[in-house]
């Protein structure tokens, strides 16, 4: 589910209401290690783009 989830958010990284809607999503449907490896790649792919996102998302 984790690579499911990472493809679905690359996807529609272009906007943002819909990224956020898809990693609250992805946060809600995968387990607390998943969710941990998952913060740690949308940091790194989206850090600069979308920080108060993830930061609201993963607070």
């Amino acid at each position: 589910m984790l690579e499911y989830f990472k493809t679905i958010l690359s996807k529609v990284s272009f906007d943002k209401r819909l990224f956020e809607k898809e990693l609250r999503k992805a946060i809600k449907s995968l387990v607390p290690d998943e969710v941990y490896q998952l913060k740690e790649w949308c940091y790194q792919q989206f850090g600069r783009q979308y920080q108060p996102i993830l930061a609201k998302c993963f607070a």
